[in-house]
């Protein structure tokens, strides 16, 4: 059985990454007359696929909800999920991306990895999802710079 997430208290562990990928889809709600939703997530870790090392980082999410937004609760237990997941910062970027299309099929979503500075290089990557004839010029001004 997929785990239920409290309404309050601390939030289970997630038992893997495919387990919190269904809970971020499980979780979501209608989308009210929004036309911006952006999350950032401060204490990001994930494991170097080389060393095994921790990494750590900043996640942006901003979507243009169609339906549906994702419920935060069930975005902090999807991306605990990655503290145990080896990947590197471009494919974590891409896999987070594919993973909001997949929860709440967005018009438009994009994604910002920047990890923390390691060995005097600093590491930033971005993945852009769209609807398919749906750009962010379908909405000027509103996606700028995910750099904050």
């Amino acid at each position: 059985m997929a785990t239920q997430l409290p309404h309050y208290g601390p939030l289970p562990q997630p038992a893997s990454l495919e387990e919190a990928v269904e809970v971020l889809g499980r979780e979501k709600f209608p989308a009210p007359d929004v036309c911006l939703v952006e999350f950032t997530a401060t204490e990001f870790t994930s494991l170097c696929p080389r060393t095994g090392q921790p990494d750590f980082g900043k996640v942006i999410i901003q979507y243009l909800p169609r339906e549906y937004c994702i419920e935060s609760k069930s975005l902090k237990f999807y991306l605990w999920a990655f503290r145990n997941e080896g990947a590197f910062c471009e494919t974590l970027t891409s896999k987070i991306a594919d993973d909001v299309v997949s929860a709440i099929d967005p018009l438009w979503t994009r994604v910002t990895v920047t990890q923390n500075t390691r060995g005097g290089i600093a590491l930033k990557s971005s993945a852009v999802r769209a609807a398919p004839g749906y750009s962010n010029m379908n909405c000027p001004g509103v996606f700028t710079d995910a750099s904050q």
